[in-house]
C-alpha cells in the first residue's frame, strides 16, 4: 500500500499496538527500528499500548533491549496495568482467581489486590501458556458462585513467529460457555483503555493516532475514541479481510516503516 503519509507525521503522540506491529514473536518487523528512531529524532510522545496481558512494561522494554531497540518502561501500558486500574476502582483491596502470566499477577498485586482461589470477587483471565483443565473447572465454580468473569482483553487470536494462535476470548470462552456468565473485556477496543493511554500521554485525541494491525481491536477503538487510525498489514488483517468490517480505518500502510519514508 501506498499512502500519503504527512498527516501521521504532523501527529503529537503516537498510541501503537505491539504484536504484528513492532515484533512477531521475538522477530523484529521491517521498519520498526527506524519508526523508533523517527519518534525519538522528532521529539514525538509515543505509547506502546498492548493488548498482551504477560509481561510488565520492565519485561516488554527488555524484550524491545534484546531486538536492539532502547525503550524505557514508561512508554508501555497493557491490559493489566489497565485490568489492575480498573479493579481498584471497582472493588478497593478486593481479591481475585487469576488464570495468567506473571504480569497479570503482578500487576494485581501492585493494585492492592490479593490472589484468592476459594471465594474471590473475580476471576481474570489474560493469556497463558499453562491454561488447564483443572483450573478452567475452578474458575467454572467460582463463576457460579458469584465471582465476576473479567477478561483482560477480548482478542480471539493473536500473531506470533508461528502464525495465528489463540489469544485471551479464546481461552475464556469455556468458562462463559459453561456458566452463561459474559465477561467484562479491558483492553482494546474498550474506550476505557484508550483514556488512560491519552491520559499518560497528556494530550487530546486530536494530537494523537493510533497504529495498529487488528480492525476488531486497534483501529475499532481509535474510531470510539475519536483518534485517526492506521493500520499496517504486517499483523493480523490483510486487504482483503478489512472488507469484512462495517467499518475502514483512516490510513492503511504496509508497516510502520511506511510512516517515515
Amino acid at each position: 500500500m501506498t499512502e500519503n503519509t504527512t498527516a501521521i507525521r504532523e501527529k503529537k503522540a503516537f498510541i501503537c499496538d505491539m504484536d504484528g506491529v513492532i515484533y512477531h514473536g521475538n522477530r523484529l518487523l521491517d521498519g520498526a527500528s527506524k519508526f523508533v528512531d523517527w519518534l525519538y529524532a522528532n521529539d514525538k510522545q509515543f505509547l506502546f499500548l498492548t493488548n498482551s496481558s504477560e509481561r510488565s512494561p520492565r519485561e516488554l522494554a527488555l524484550k524491545l533491549a534484546r531486538m536492539g531497540l532502547d525503550v524505557p518502561e514508561d512508554h508501555f501500558y497493557t491490559s493489566a496495568l489497565a485490568t489492575a486500574s480498573f479493579l481498584a476502582t471497582q472493588c478497593p483491596g478486593g481479591s481475585a482467581y487469576v488464570i495468567g502470566e506473571p504480569g497479570l499477577v503482578n500487576a494485581l498485586y501492585e493494585a492492592g489486590f490479593s490472589m484468592n482461589d476459594y471465594n474471590p470477587d473475580y476471576v481474570v483471565m489474560g493469556e497463558t501458556r499453562s491454561l488447564s483443565y483443572e483450573k478452567i473447572e475452578r474458575a467454572v465454580r467460582l463463576v457460579q458462585k458469584g465471582a465476576k468473569l473479567i477478561g483482560t482483553n477480548s482478542d480471539l487470536t493473536g500473531p506470533t513467529e508461528e502464525g495465528i494462535m489463540p489469544a485471551t476470548r479464546a481461552l475464556i470462552s469455556p468458562i462463559e460457555l459453561a456458566t452463561g456468565k459474559s465477561a467484562y473485556y479491558i483492553g482494546k477496543p474498550n474506550p476505557l483503555i484508550m483514556r488512560h493511554a491519552l491520559k499518560k500521554l497528556g494530550c487530546s485525541r486530536d494530537e494523537a493516532c493510533i497504529i495498529g494491525d487488528r480492525m476488531d481491536t486497534d483501529i475499532v477503538a481509535g474510531i470510539e475514541s475519536e483518534l485517526d487510525t492506521v493500520l499496517v498489514l504486517s499483523g493480523v488483517s490483510s486487504l482483503e479481510t478489512i472488507n469484512d468490517f462495517p467499518y475502514r480505518p483512516m490510513y492503511i500502510l504496509n508497516g510502520v516503516g511506511d510512516i517515515v519514508k
